[in-house]
């Protein structure tokens, strides 16, 4: 029987969604493919963690001072046998301290001093990586992330001697022990408290040349502690909160991993977990958990972090040769440059509201910054950067438009960005400057190097700049100052923004730091920041890269 016009167009139409979703099944199939083998390869990476028993080193207290940071300091008291050694009834909101950040796990022993145990002993520990931590109430809670992050964990023991070990991960330098409840008619002790601290590293990196300035060891020195404290069996972005891989903490410490600890199987393994967690498009989640199972934080996608997976995934395979890892990740980082295709105008500017609409794009924790800016200058240069990984892996065929695409956005963001009279780049209808707009128009190569060179030097005598709410933002401008060749600059804004948080008694990097505001949060709660985190390590990289610039 013959078919009418409109029966054939239905026929048309219904054979074509049947193309295109057997071709969309068929796309998720291979990517289920993959994420199987992905995820295998994660698992094989998997380090074993060293284990250190560490003792605290003595007892502290915590006194106000507007001087210290955030207001409080540790300031020398008792050894650690006048606890050992005398009825903690006594000593009830003791403090120890352990002399360094530690990741791990805590055990302490209780036995009776005299008398018989007739009732149970309640003890609250609270744990803190600096001392406000161990000095401000934490209740009513104000924040908001989760109370539970908090390090206190009270313990109600019913039998003595006991020998405790508290089954929650910890990461801190102070623990500060609390007498919640005893009975009148028994005495009792504390002794022995330890902590078995876990990391990924073995080896101890070269040292900094002979003449390097003592800040600059010091900033170097925090900076790997800061690493190899987050270096457990992924790269977490901090071991007191979140404990886990988000891609942005991945490439930061990867780049510091390269020239310090050189520990490449973890880059691999967090490589490959990532990819072995993206959905089912192929588009990355932004964050990634271990346990039960290996599994993603579903529905937190992060545009920028995207593109950061590739820019990571060239570095690597630059520096390693290790092509096998790059062809293996191949598929998911070609996957996401369809986010650029996807955003890019007619006109060569991100479409940057939508994509505002649709991602979480964050580049930085800075309430008002504009986003245009530094998105279009991270899409080029992810596309550049990914065809450069093409190229080293022989697949520049496969991605064959990309530097025409790059261009156009390049030549868009000149066009309509750069105010000539000013010598900055603008960003967003209100025409923001900011550092992280000129951050990544100087990264990308969108200014020239004579533009790069007066765009920074300018950019601090601009009153309203929007300045880095984090170290996170702060090594991408520090990043452009050297690819500028403001050499001297660069040096300088090391030293004065790490070294602002060494001279305020850091042990580790802290995940916020604005030197004006010391109280400052992303949680509404300060004690709730993390204050050993991934990406604040990246002054090992720089240190270590370009010994010119900073060991001399």
């Amino acid at each position: 029987m013959a078919l009418n016009r409109n029966q054939t167009k239905i026929c048309f139409l219904l054979a074509a969604c049947a193309v295109l979703f057997t071709t969309n099944v068929k796309a998720q199939d291979l990517y289920a493919q993959y994420r199987q083998s992905w995820l295998k390869k994660a698992e094989d990476f998997k380090p074993k963690l060293t284990e250190t028993i560490k003792q605290p080193i003595g007892l502290v207290k915590m006194e106000k001072d507007a001087s210290a940071f955030q207001g409080w300091k540790a300031v020398k008291g008792n050894s650690i046998d006048s606890l050992y050694n005398n009825s903690f009834k006594k000593q009830s909101g003791v403090i120890a301290d352990f002399g360094e950040h530690l990741t791990g796990y805590c055990t302490f022993t209780i036995n009776t001093l005299k008398g018989t145990q007739d009732a149970p002993v309640r003890l609250k520990f609270t744990f803190g990586e600096v001392p406000a931590e161990l000095s401000v109430p934490f209740d009513p809670y104000p924040g908001g992330l989760s109370r539970a992050w908090l390090q206190d964990e009270i313990f109600t023991i019913t039998e003595m001697p006991a020998t405790i070990t508290i089954p929650r991960r910890l990461a801190y330098r102070y623990v500060k022990i609390e007498l919640l409840g005893a009975s009148s008619y028994f005495d009792f002790h504390i002794t022995n408290i330890q902590f078995k601290a876990t990391t990924s590293v073995t080896s101890t990196p070269d040292g900094l040349a002979t003449g390097t300035s003592q800040m600059i060891n010091d900033i170097d020195r925090i900076g790997l502690t800061t690493l190899k404290e987050c270096m457990q069996t992924v790269y977490e972005d901090g071991p007191k909160r979140d404990r886990r891989l988000w891609i942005g903490d991945l490439y930061l410490e990867s780049l510091a991993n390269m020239y310090s600890f050189k520990n490449y199987d973890l880059t691999r393994r967090c490589f490959y977990l990532l990819a072995g967690l993206s959905g089912d498009d192929g588009i990355l989640i932004s964050n990634v958990f271990e346990t039960p199972e290996p599994h993603a934080q579903v529905g937190n996608r992060l545009l920028d972090y995207c593109f950061l997976y590739n820019v990571a995934l060239k570095e690597y395979v630059a520096a390693t040769n290790d092509k096998q890892t790059g062809l293996d990740l191949w598929p998911v980082a070609k996957k996401q440059l369809d986010i650029a295709r996807k955003y890019a105008g007619a006109d060569g500017m991100m479409d940057y509201v939508k994509a505002g609409k649709e991602w979480w794009v964050f580049f930085d924790w800075k309430d008002g910054l504009d986003k245009q800016g530094p998105l279009q200058g991270l899409t080029v240069y992810t596309l550049n950067q990914t065809y450069e990984l093409a190229k080293l892996l022989g697949k520049e065929s496969e991605v064959a438009d990309i530097p025409a695409l790059a261009k156009k956005l390049k030549d868009a963001a000149h066009k309509n960005l750069y105010n000539k009279k000013q010598g900055l780049f603008v960003s967003g209808t209100d025409k923001q400057i900011s550092y992280g707009t000129q951050a990544w128009m100087v990264l990308s190569g969108i200014a020239s190097k004579a533009e790069a060179q007066k765009t920074l030097k300018a950019l601090p005598n601009v009153a309203n700049a929007v300045h880095p709410g984090a170290p996170y933002m702060f090594h991408y401008y520090v990043a452009a100052l050297i690819e500028s060749g403001l050499k001297a600059e660069a040096k300088d804004a090391l030293q004065t923004y790490w070294g602002g948080m060494v001279k305020k008694g850091a042990d580790t990097f802290w995940e916020v730091y604005d030197p004006n505001d010391e109280l400052k949060s992303p949680y509404n709660f300060y004690p709730v920041n993390s204050y050993c985190h991934a990406w604040s390590c990246t002054p090992v990289y720089f240190i270590r890269k370009y010994p010119e610039i900073f060991q001399n």
